[in-house]
């Protein structure tokens, strides 16, 4: 068990971090631009922000999360998702009195104790962007369009964009009235999960995995529907907005996610792909979170996204991510003397923004060139004692295997001269 990593967890190894950095850095550059800053927010928060803010007939806090007692007797929740801890870090530091609305972008560790699949892990990785005290559906545009870009930018393809309205707590609460009379003829044949949201909050159980109560649910009436004229004026702006900037996107009459905190507009991006089929990320508006975790009325929209699963879809589409760079240079020393002279060049040449890897193993200068080579590095120099007495060596290109003679006193200038 020591060596072994706890199910449902991942280590993303050297060889394969290279994958991970790069998307992080086209997140986080693309967000910037849009005008977003990043935010750190704590792993764990109080388990009560994600039984408000999730909302407590949700899958997540009801079965997902991972809460326990801290040695206070305070009761933890490692964090399930961001938007509640942004919503938290929102109120707790005075974030409305700042100029709005507020951009917020951030890159996450999540944590939900479900079934282990692939792209799916208990310990998870997730993008996410927030926008709050913006109201008008241009918002709403925005944050879609990031997500537009992104992919764009990625290059993946085959993905729809999804869209919805599930309406306000206005209009919601006529539908669940409507809904609850659809679900009582089918209410027996359900699941007892589905039954105990019935009377607490109906909406839930058009979210439900079981496919007894999604063959029951198929012919339930419609949110979009049955939402206020409010309601459907803000999603008609939304989609209006999306067409100015040509982001096609279908009407899925379907789409509630799966928290509680969601008003209006939902949506999500879904791979067409044969066999990564399924939802890459999604996200929505939610204008009650706000006030619900103790905060004043603010508006609010945001997505989040599965960076294991962004990275499956990416290998699915066989998207080549640019590698990083070989080493520019390894030095080898031959003798005590050389290997002074190695530490003080190496020193200069990192210094000087240079890749440099120099012998540590005491190796032979046979097992030195052997390690260069494995290691991919560009030039090779070895040094001894006449070297460092004539301060002159020669230069190894390990790509077309020329060699030159150079002095020392030159090689930094010319390693930054070929780096350009």
């Amino acid at each position: 068990m020591l060596t072994q990593a706890p199910k449902g967890t991942k280590d993303i190894l050297p060889e394969d971090i290279y994958q991970w950095n790069y998307v992080e850095k086209e997140f986080s550059e693309l967000c910037q631009r849009f005008g977003y800053k990043e935010i750190r927010i704590p792993v764990f928060e109080h388990t009560e922000l994600f039984q408000r803010g999730v909302g407590d007939t949700t899958d997540i806090v009801q079965k997902e999360m991972y809460t326990f007692q801290d040695k206070g007797g305070r009761s933890i929740t490692l964090r399930p998702e961001g938007t509640a801890g942004v919503v938290r870090s929102f109120i707790e530091h005075g974030m409305s009195s700042l100029p709005q609305p507020i951009k917020l972008f951030y890159k996450i560790t999540a944590y939900r104790y479900e079934n282990v699949q692939k792209g799916r892990y208990r310990e998870f990785n997730q993008f996410g962007v927030e926008l709050l005290g913006a109201a008008d559906p241009s918002a709403d545009a925005e944050v879609i369009s990031i997500l537009a870009m992104f992919f764009e930018k990625l290059g993946i393809q085959n993905l729809e964009l999804n869209i919805n309205s599930i309406g306000c707590p206005k209009c919601r609460s006529k539908y669940n009235e409507k809904l609850k009379e659809y679900i009582s003829q089918f209410l027996g044949d359900m699941c007892d999960t589905c039954k105990d949201r019935y009377n607490r909050n109906p909406m839930r159980i058009l979210d439900c995995k079981e496919e007894k109560c999604k063959t029951l649910m198929k012919d339930a009436p419609a949110l979009l529907d049955n939402i206020c004229d409010e309601c459907r004026t803000h999603f008609d702006s939304v989609l209006e907005k999306l067409d100015a900037i040509n982001i096609p996107y279908n009407i899925d009459k379907g789409i509630v996610r799966g928290l509680d905190y969601y008003t209006k507009t939902v949506f999500e991006f879904v791979s067409k792909n044969i066999g990564t089929q399924g939802t890459v990320c999604g996200g929505g508006r939610y204008d009650g979170l706000v006030e619900e975790c103790g905060g004043a009325p603010t508006p609010g929209i945001g997505f989040a996204m599965g960076v294991e699963r962004l990275l499956l879809e990416m290998q699915s589409q066989s998207i080549e991510i640019p590698k990083p760079n070989p080493p520019d240079i390894y030095i080898g020393a031959i003798g005590h003397k050389a290997s002074l002279a190695c530490e003080k060049l190496a020193w200069e040449l990192r210094r000087q923004n240079i890749t440099c890897i120099k012998d540590i193993m005491g190796r032979s200068v046979k097992a030195q060139l052997k390690y260069a080579d494995k290691i991919g590095a560009r030039y090779v120099l070895i040094l001894g004692d006449d070297e460092i007495e004539s301060n002159k060596a020669k230069l190894k290109d390990m790509q077309t295997g020329e060699t030159k003679d150079i002095t020392l006193d030159t090689l930094i200038n010319r390693l930054l001269k070929i780096k350009g």
